[in-house]
């Protein structure tokens, strides 16, 4: 019998519905995905080999804990949906917050992060008739056949949280132990959102981290408040992120868009998250990775930069440019650099996997999920994308 360590890709991703509180969601969740959440928090290197050792000091503690306190005053619905999620998985609470810290704790105390990530890529492509975002999730290697999907209806008894949310509807790729957001997603208001990381060279502990930021982004109804759950005035973002969006409810033209997401300037008042958004009207698409294409903010010099602009350079090679879903896919499948590959298949020591692909169709409406290569592979699901009517 093959060990979890060699199973290999799996052509199967498990998905939960499931309604109720933030807690009892997150419970559902946690106690449907006991095992891969106890998998992944065995076999996760950065959060046993950094995370947790930082933890266990007075610093780290105290980095820990008012990222922590932040959290809990702008957004405790999450942090019930984390607990819930916790006590679910039978597994340490301080555990699945630091990975929703992630490299927001060793980089604010001054130490190593773990660097041996190059992130997702992104394709927008804004053509008549032919609307897609199409996405590569990309992850360290433990991630790969620890993932699912959840799809959830948050019903409050009252308005919670700073942006005052009594109600959230979306279907969520996740991360085993992690809060749904993050990768890609859609919400009932027609939201559809993809996630690139970006490395900052500062990262600030006491901020809200980008994790916490995508959760909340799952209940925006329009532009306005994305851009208002972005900018997080008052706090500020702690990390870096990059957003690719648009909404499929909105009148008049399709509109795509990019939003980079830098940490809060130290002493700005009122603090609030660094922010650039691009709009690619009809006619127009874009690629986005894993480095700041307009922010002028420092970055960490490492090999994340070095895939983004290897990635980035064979999307601008290509002749004509994308146009038709199969563009697409032949973008998100492209392994031509070898290195640097947007599908990053690799070797069983590769530093990077690709473990799922996602495209969406705005005019289909539809959510194709591929666990293997696009390319050469079928995909496992295709999702509707279900909407709330104007009229409710």
């Amino acid at each position: 019998m093959p060990t979890l360590e060699d199973i290999g890709r799996r052509n199967s991703i498990p998905v939960l519905y499931t309604r109720g509180t933030h807690y009892e969601v997150g419970y559902d969740v946690g106690r449907t995905f006991r095992g891969l959440i106890q998998s992944f928090l065995s076999i996760s290197v950065p959060l046993n080999k950094i995370y947790l050792p930082l933890y266990e000091t007075d610093e780290g503690l105290h980095a820990y804990e008012t990222t922590l306190a932040t959290v809990k005053e702008n957004f405790p619905q999450y942090v019930r949906e984390l607990q819930g999620v916790a006590e679910g998985a039978q597994v340490p609470f301080h555990k699945l917050f630091l990975l929703h810290m992630d490299d927001i704790l060793p980089n604010s105390l001054g130490k190593k992060c773990n660097e041996d990530t190059s992130g997702c890529s992104t394709v927008c492509v804004n053509q008549p008739g032919k609307e897609f975002l199409g996405h590569t999730e990309d992850a360290l290697p433990e991630v790969l056949n620890h993932i699912y999907f959840v799809s959830a209806h948050i019903i409050s008894d009252e308005p919670e949280g700073r942006w005052k949310v009594s109600e959230e509807k979306f279907t969520s790729l996740c991360y085993a132990g992690h809060l749904p957001g993050f990768t890609m997603n859609y919400n009932h208001h027609g939201l559809v959102f993809s996630v690139n990381i970006i490395s900052a060279k500062k990262l600030i502990s006491g901020k809200t981290p980008r994790h916490f930021l995508m959760r909340a982004l799952l209940a925006a109804e329009n532009m306005s408040q994305a851009q208002q759950i972005l900018r997080d005035e008052g706090v500020g973002a702690g990390d870096a992120v990059s957003v690719n969006m648009t909404f499929l409810n909105q009148d008049g033209d399709r509109l795509f868009h990019n939003a980079e997401v830098g940490p809060a300037i130290i002493g700005e008042s009122p603090p609030r998250s660094q922010l650039n958004i691009l709009t690619a009207s009809p006619g127009e698409r874009f690629f986005h990775c894993n480095k700041f294409l307009r922010l002028q903010i420092p970055e960490v010099n490492t090999m994340i930069i070095c895939s983004s602009d290897r990635r980035h350079a064979v999307v601008d090679a290509l002749s004509p440019p994308p146009e038709t879903k199969k563009d697409v896919i032949n973008i998100l499948g492209d392994q031509s650099d070898g290195e640097y590959c947007i599908f990053r298949e690799g070797k069983t020591d590769d530093f990077v996997k690709t473990v799922a692909v996602g495209i969406f169709d705005c005019v289909q409406k539809t959510w194709s999920i591929y666990i293997s290569n696009p390319k050469e592979n079928d995909p496992v699901v295709v999702f509707p994308l279900l909407l709330k009517s104007k009229e409710e």
